[in-house]
């Protein structure tokens, strides 16, 4: 070990593992490094690191989260170790010491000093991007691109990722826009992950060899557990045999004879077992709030007196500051009653300081259970010894999808407390339909690839076209991971075409003849063959409306003479059919006594009625000897010969076109080659792929330089409204720099259109929060809208959205989404004054949603107040701040 990194190990108490110390050597040697190890292996150390480095340098380091809640988790733990003097905090919510030579900040902070050409980023020497596999996120994934890409060449940044499949490729990309970058890839857990299942009250090895999990591909799954799901499967169908006869449920659905545990069960084998604490994942708020509400309906007391009391102590501490009068109506006491036994929920329903008190004390090891959703596995730092899955469907906002394999992994990496347990425990509840070899795939694959989420935004474009002008900005954008994915995913394709165009060769020289230019001899063959194929293909579709025509003008009675197939012969007409879909199938009596509906297939030409004969009222197709009757009368009434009396159709007349082209054929010099045909085969194979080959540069062309067109189109906009002239950023443009969101443009234009200037500050936050808020549910209301002005206003917002939005596709972009006022009316009376319990109980919503949604409108004012063209408006704007950030708002110190 070098210097600082020995100075740097005497502040832990255990050894470090071999990946650890090749990544900080990696770092002190001034490269970049990327870690890509599992949940709970110590990958943090690296950027630990780089903050001890920066320190013992001079230099400053600044520790990026994806999430502001990590971010105060991190700054606490980092101001614990280096003192106060030492590190700062950043993140829209807090700003503390934010000059000091260590910054905590979320990674928009660091994207917006970017843009903004900041001071603070003077001396500079490290960013830790923690969770940098957040860049394939779809809403904010764009960011931690944006930061790689335009950091100065001097820093150096150090990635820290969960396990990726293609890490490989992310770690090329990152040595080809930062440099020199060390990929260090760590496979193995640091604590050892057994998985089971808990059947009834009976918890089982999913594998036969123990420990068997995500690298033994070819470990044995538990034979007991096969049976029992064969059991399952042939009693579902044996019953369905039986008409459904047997156990059901409630529901009127089958009972698997292995029985799903209960919640409470959960809890008691697990707590019978030593395998707490643990997280049970369930994939909804509610039923999160429910587990937690049946544990305490069955009086479960996980905690002794001694933890009770320090865990009440604690909670009374952390809510110390809440207004009595609020507690009761975020249901406090309830929470803290749960906490006193050892269980709790964390969701994003909850307020935020309810979460940090839930992962305080389970941090602590003072929870014995806590049921989650599935964001506990992003980001913050709550290991457990064992993790429970309830079921391995999800819903996604729009259906059931099964888990994949990276979920699962990332899920139960939380599994297993390094320097608490010996070995971690996954356990997955059984279900009706379980398969055990479902759930050992699962455990046993590790496919969880980074894809990137980057596309160009307004905001964007402005901001670096200001700094780079728009030829370099082009450029810069093209060393995305997008592109950079983009590129990669043609290079199969490149050695396709390559290896054909040496094909393409071979197969002219095959195809040369001494006697002329075979391949014009060629395209006249082929110009001939799809002359004919094209008329062939008009005469078949002419003679098919003649024939529909034809069995549409029947009527009962008519005798016909079905042309040929199984029914070839006389057949009197008993109802002409449907006239739908242009399909008739006329139902008829033929000769041989049969009554059958005809298809077109048995009509290759079109029918004329020979005669016309009545069919009897009293006549039944059904009754053999009526069909005797009128099978009788029908070869009484006509008498003709086996050919149709129908004229012959004249043959089709050949067009100028082919007659011209079968003349310039019989006169060409290589139509007298004796080895023509070889020669034509040949030819025809070289046709078809480079026909082929010219498919699959068309679909490189359209996946190469992607990320620039969208530039393009985005500028394209922004040139229309202008925004930009050249590489100028007009004054419109400049007010853009600083609005930052998803619908960055629809605030710019309503700022420009001055459609806030007359609104109160309850009435701009109301139509302020339709940038920001998206309702959750399905089925969604009609909004209210509290006041005259905010309904006129929201009118006039709609109509701007829709003008951008068509300015967009006639572009060829889609980036806006529709503004959504479902969250005005509430944001409005929590802004006029209204009491906490009343604008929750109107609305319908939970604590901690509400929280977040208030906060993302004051995020926006925030940037209206800095933005806004008029004094008025400014003002408006910081009394809405004010009139929002009270109560409930106030003393929440986290937003996810």
């Amino acid at each position: 070990m070098t210097g600082h990194l020995l100075e740097f190990r005497k502040l832990y108490a255990f050894p470090f593992d071999p990946f650890q110390v090749e990544a900080c050597e990696a770092v002190e040697a001034g490269h970049g490094v990327l870690v890509a190890a599992p949940t709970g292996s110590g990958k943090t150390l690296v950027g630990e690191f780089a903050v001890h480095l920066a320190l013992a340098t001079g230099r400053k380091c600044f520790y990026t989260t994806p999430i502001k809640a990590l971010s105060n988790q991190k700054f606490t733990d980092l101001v614990e170790r280096y003192g106060p003097g030492n590190v700062g905090l950043l993140t829209g919510d807090n700003s503390i010491n934010g000059e000091a030579p260590i910054v905590v900040m979320t990674t928009e902070v660091l994207r917006n000093m970017l843009y903004a050409g900041s001071r603070t980023l003077l001396d500079l020497g490290f960013v830790v991007m923690d969770e940098v596999h957040y860049l394939a996120d779809r809403a904010r994934g764009a960011v931690w691109e944006e930061v790689i890409i335009g950091l100065p060449e001097s820093v150096s940044v150090i990635s820290l990722s969960a396990t990726v499949s293609n890490v490989e490729e992310f770690g090329a990309w990152l040595t080809e826009v930062r440099g020199d970058t060390v990929t260090i890839v760590e496979e193995r857990r640091p604590v050892p992950l057994h998985q089971h299942v808990l059947v009834g009250r009976h918890l089982h090895p999913l594998f036969e060899e123990p420990g068997a999990g995500a690298k033994d591909a070819e470990a044995r799954v538990n034979r007991q557990l096969e049976r029992m799901a064969h059991e399952d499967r042939f009693l579902r169908g044996t019953k369905q045999g039986r008409g459904g006869r047997g156990h059901r449920d409630g529901g009127g659905r089958h009972r698997s004879r292995h029985r799903t545990p209960t919640r409470v069960e959960l809890v008691e084998k697990l707590a019978t077992e030593e395998l707490l604490p643990a997280i049970v994942f369930v994939f909804s708020r509610a039923g999160c709030s429910a587990a937690v509400q049946q544990c305490l309906d069955a009086k479960l007391l996980l905690t002794n007196a001694d933890e009770r009391a320090e865990i009440e102590r604690a909670v009374d501490d952390a809510t110390a500051h809440l207004p009595d009068t609020d507690l009761s109506v975020l249901g406090f006491y309830e929470l803290r009653d749960a906490l006193g036994r050892g269980i709790a929920a964390h969701h994003a329903g909850m307020l935020p300081a309810f979460k940090e008190v839930v992962e305080g004390l389970f941090s602590q090891g003072l929870l014995k259970v806590v049921f989650a959703t599935e964001t506990l596995a992003l980001g913050i730092n709550m290991p457990a010894r064992t993790v429970a899955i309830e079921r391995l469907s999800k819903w996604n906002g729009e259906t059931h999808v099964d888990v994949t394999p990276g979920e699962y992994t990332q899920l139960t990496g939380r599994a297993g407390r390094r320097g608490l347990d010996i070995e971690g425990h996954a356990v997955v509840l059984w279900q009706n339909g379980f398969d055990p070899r479902q759930v050992a795939g699962l455990a046993s694959t590790r496919t969880y690839p980074l894809t990137s989420s980057f596309r160009p935004s307004y905001n964007m474009a402005v901001n670096l076209v200001r700094q780079f002008g728009r030829e370099k900005t082009r450029a810069l954008l093209e060393q995305s991971f997008a592109q950079f994915q983009a590129d990669r995913s043609v290079v199969g394709l490149a050695t396709q075409i390559r290896k054909a165009d040496e094909a393409l060769k071979g197969y002219l020289e095959s195809a040369t003849c001494h006697l002329g230019d075979f391949m014009e001899y060629q395209r006249l063959r082929r110009e001939l063959s799809d002359l004919e194929s094209a008329g062939s293909k008009s005469r078949r579709a002419e003679r098919r409306s003649e024939v529909v025509r034809s069995l549409e003008a029947l009527k009962p009675g008519d005798v016909i003479r079905v042309p040929g197939g199984r029914w070839a012969g006389l057949a009197v007409v008993l109802d002409p059919g449907g006239r739908d879909a242009n399909d008739p199938r006329p139902f008829v009596l033929t000769a041989g006594r049969h009554a059958r509906r005809l298809a077109l297939v048995d009509f290759p030409t079109p029918v004329t009625p020979v005669t016309r004969m009545r069919v009897p009222k009293s006549f039944n197709p059904r009754n053999a000897q009526s069909r005797r009757d009128l099978a009788a009368r029908l070869a009484s009434v006509v008498d003709l010969p086996t050919e149709s009396g129908s004229k012959p159709r004249d043959a089709a007349r050949e067009s100028p076109e082919i007659t011209d082209l079968r003349r310039r054929i019989r006169s060409h010099p290589c139509h007298a080659c004796p080895d023509r045909e070889s020669h034509a085969r040949w030819a025809e194979r070289y046709v078809k792929l480079q026909r082929d080959t010219d498919n699959q540069r068309r679909r490189i062309e359209t996946r190469t330089n992607t990320v620039a067109r969208q530039f393009d189109r985005v500028c394209e906009v922004l040139d229309a409204l202008q925004y930009l002239d050249g590489d100028t950023v007009t004054e419109p443009g400049k007010r853009l720099q600083r609005i930052y969101g998803e619908l960055d443009l629809v605030v710019s234009e309503s700022l420009r259109h001055g459609l806030w200037d007359d609104l109160d500050a309850p009435e701009l936050a109301a139509v302020v929060s339709a940038l920001t808020f998206e309702t959750r549910a399905d089925d969604v209301p009609v909004p209210l809208l509290p006041t005259k002005r905010v309904r006129a206003v929201a009118d006039e917002m709609a109509r701007l959205a829709g003008d951008l939005q068509q300015l967009e596709r006639d572009h060829r972009l889609k980036t806006l989404r529709p503004l959504d006022f479902g969250f005005a009316q509430t944001v409005w009376e929590w802004a006029s004054g209204g009491e906490l319990d009343d604008v929750l109980a109107e609305a319908d919503i939970a604590p901690g949603d509400f929280v977040r949604a208030v906060k993302q409108v004051i995020d926006a004012l925030g940037q209206i107040s800095d933005a806004a063209a008029t004094h008025e408006l400014r003002e408006t704007a910081r009394a809405a701040l004010v009139e929002l950030r009270r109560g409930v708002i106030a003393y929440s110190s986290a937003l996810e």
